[in-house]
């Protein structure tokens, strides 16, 4: 039996199976190959004319696109050099909400021309130091590009939002900046509140429907649902609405039950009991004063039957988030059950 050397040093402080690289070829250069991978594959969806990659995660699910942002958030970076660059791109994601496809490419082409440096012979210190003043002096020249202002701007002012905001849509819509601009500039000083600085992007929603092209978009204040009301009353001016956030229909009893039932006159009873019922819910909202329900589930058809005779409106919004926005909008509160 052989004698086993006890270990020591940096091997006796890691766990078993770990790996210790120093040095320029082994640490240095080998985390800038992972940078440089990282960017080749977002380099490519850079700009307006970007190709789009297809990207499929730990769940199976598919993501085509050329956000950067979404790309290496999919990717599940494990690399930890890699893995700051990653980092760096949803900062800038987060704070500008742009600019993160640049961020990345911009990071492995800086690494690209540190490791001809380095190859060259000089230290990675220096470098850093070259790089350090290069960015005191893009800061200097970036100073004198900047539009004037833009810290004091009127923003409920349209002309002064356009100037600043075309470079941002050009760079997504490059040729449709000037149609664009002037739709996203009236959508956004609408919902603008007192204090800009409270803006919420959700407010402001894109519709997509068949058969139109970007010059028939036009903004619409309020809100746009895209599905039809559901019956035959499709139009109501200066309405109040109720919210019921579960289905308008009649509720199903928690637990099962048998009902035995002896005769005809029993059966037409318990048919009339239940009709009863949604009639006298249906009976309750239109004499509240509102003319339209909105329901986040489905909408029965003895419900839909009443709902016409008392003259009132039916929408259906499946997704609970829109329904939401809806409330917002109205200025209403869902009801969990009617």
């Amino acid at each position: 039996m052989g004698y086993q050397m006890p270990p020591y040093g940096l091997q006796a402080m890691l766990k078993e199976g770990h790996r210790h690289l120093s040095g320029l070829e082994e640490a240095v250069l080998k985390n800038i190959d992972a940078c440089k991978e990282l960017s080749a594959i977002t380099r490519t969806s850079m700009g307006p004319n970007g190709m789009n990659k297809m990207v499929i995660n730990h769940l199976d699910k598919v993501f085509v696109t050329n956000d950067a942002a979404t790309i290496v958030n999919e990717l599940e970076v494990q690399h930890p050099a890699a893995k700051i660059v990653v980092l760096a791109g949803k900062a800038q994601q987060e704070e500008i909400g742009d600019g993160a496809n640049l961020t990345i490419s911009f990071a492995g082409e800086l690494l690209h021309g540190a490791e001809e440096l380095i190859r060259m012979g000089l230290h990675p210190s220096e470098i850093i130091s070259g790089y350090t003043k290069a960015v005191k002096k893009a800061i200097e020249i970036l100073e004198e590009l900047v539009e004037k202002d833009s810290d004091k701007m009127d923003v409920r002012n349209k002309e002064e939002v356009i100037t600043r905001m075309k470079a941002a849509v050009a760079s997504k819509q490059f040729g449709q900046e000037d149609v664009l601009c002037s739709l996203i500039a009236d959508a956004c000083i609408q919902v603008c509140p007192k204090n800009p600085a409270n803006f919420n992007v959700d407010n402001v929603r894109v519709a997509k429907l068949l058969g139109g092209g970007l010059h028939n978009s036009t903004v619409v204040r309020g809100m746009v649902l895209k599905n039809d009301a559901v019956g035959s009353i499709k139009r109501v001016e200066k309405a109040q609405v109720v919210v019921f956030a579960g289905g308008v229909d009649t509720s199903a009893t928690e637990t099962k039950g048998t009902v035995l039932i002896h005769s005809a006159e029993q059966l037409e009873t318990y048919a009339k009991t239940e009709e009863a019922k949604v009639e006298e819910l249906i009976k309750a909202v239109a004499e509240s004063g509102a003319k339209v329900i909105v329901s986040g589930g489905a909408v029965g058809e003895m419900a839909l039957h009443f709902c016409e005779r008392y003259k009132l409106m039916v929408l259906k919004i499946s997704s609970k988030f829109e329904l939401r926005r809806f409330c917002r909008t109205t200025g209403a509160v869902a009801l969990v059950s009617p």
